[in-house]
């Protein structure tokens, strides 16, 4: 499965990737079924850091779920380019039609928690996001749009200015800031 090869490839940046790196592999070599959203424990997600090409803002929309500014993604959905599905999610989340990776590697890889909550109508018990991260560029002079269902906003922020636009603590210091420091390391 070229999923598991290119998360085998993936260079941990920090603690927290490279355990959360061992537990996806984990669950991906026991064959638990992960693809879809059946599982009702854990799936695969992805999601996307937004950047200008001057990697000096980032792209974030106002969800509502969550009622914080944040990234886009979404679920695999029984996708295994990963890749694909976060390219798909941007466009459908803020309206821009013109995205492309920086790089087809995984940009950065983490285990979100996400609490039960109703969504449509029914309930969605609490579960975990084996989420998988790349870094995408768009150019900020595209148009912009709500997706209604689930975000409110769409904006480019400064760097920082997007870290500190998020309401939930843990994403501000364990991942968007996280990401930030990995974009200007790229820099140097």
């Amino acid at each position: 499965m070229k999923l598991i090869r290119d998360i085998k490839a993936y260079q941990p940046y920090n603690e927290q990737e490279q355990r959360d790196k061992e537990e996806i592999l984990r669950r991906l070599e026991s064959g638990e079924p992960l693809l879809g959203r059946d599982n009702l424990s854990a799936h695969l997600t992805a999601s996307a850091w937004v950047t200008n090409p001057d990697r000096d803002r980032v792209l974030m929309v106002y969800h509502n779920l969550y009622r914080s500014w944040s990234w886009m993604g979404g679920h695999a959905d029984g996708e295994e380019d990963l890749l694909a599905v976060a390219i798909r999610e941007v466009k459908e989340e803020s309206g821009v039609s013109q995205v492309a990776p920086v790089s087809e590697e995984i940009y950065s890889l983490e285990i979100l928690t996400v609490e039960g909550h109703e969504k449509r109508g029914e309930y969605v018990p609490s579960h975990l996001h084996l989420n998988l991260t790349y870094l995408l560029e768009a150019d900020p002079d595209q148009p912009i749009r709500i997706k209604p269902d689930e975000n409110s906003q769409v904006g480019w922020f400064g760097l920082r200015e997007g870290v500190e636009a998020s309401t939930e603590p843990w994403f501000r210091q364990r991942i968007y800031s996280k990401l930030n420091e990995k974009l200007k390391m790229k820099k140097n």
